[in-house]
């Protein structure tokens, strides 16, 4: 086989220096990954791909629209993150999550309590 045949398994070996999990916590899809404000003097030494990650993430994203944006497969995204998350260059969280909806039965008590008003 040739290099440009290996291309497109060789890339993300090499971006991740051969690693195949991040290092703490798992990202979701949707977790919402922003640049820190301290990355600028944090930044010195990162590789490019670093570098394009905490460009795209100046504003609130989520790991699934970081894949999007940067073409980065979602499981090096997740090495990826997880190095910066390390260096303290990006804070995560989790999606908010959804609260409880009432029970219909509340629901309809309300509108007929709204209109006997």
């Amino acid at each position: 086989m040739t290099e440009q045949e290996y291309g497109p398994l060789l890339r993300p070996y090499t971006i991740t220096r051969g690693r195949t999990r991040p290092t703490g916590p798992e990202f979701d899809l949707m977790t919402i990954i922003r640049t820190a404000p301290s990355a600028p003097d944090r930044a010195a030494g990162l590789s490019p791909e670093h570098l394009r990650i905490l460009a795209v993430c100046q504003s609130p994203t989520t790991l699934v629209d970081l894949a999007s944006e940067t073409g980065f497969s979602v499981n090096v995204l997740r090495i990826l993150l997880g190095d910066l998350r390390d260096r303290g260059v990006i804070t995560a969280r989790p999606p908010a999550a959804v609260g409880h909806l009432p029970e219909e039965r509340i629901l309809l008590e309300v509108i007929q309590g709204l209109q006997a008003l």
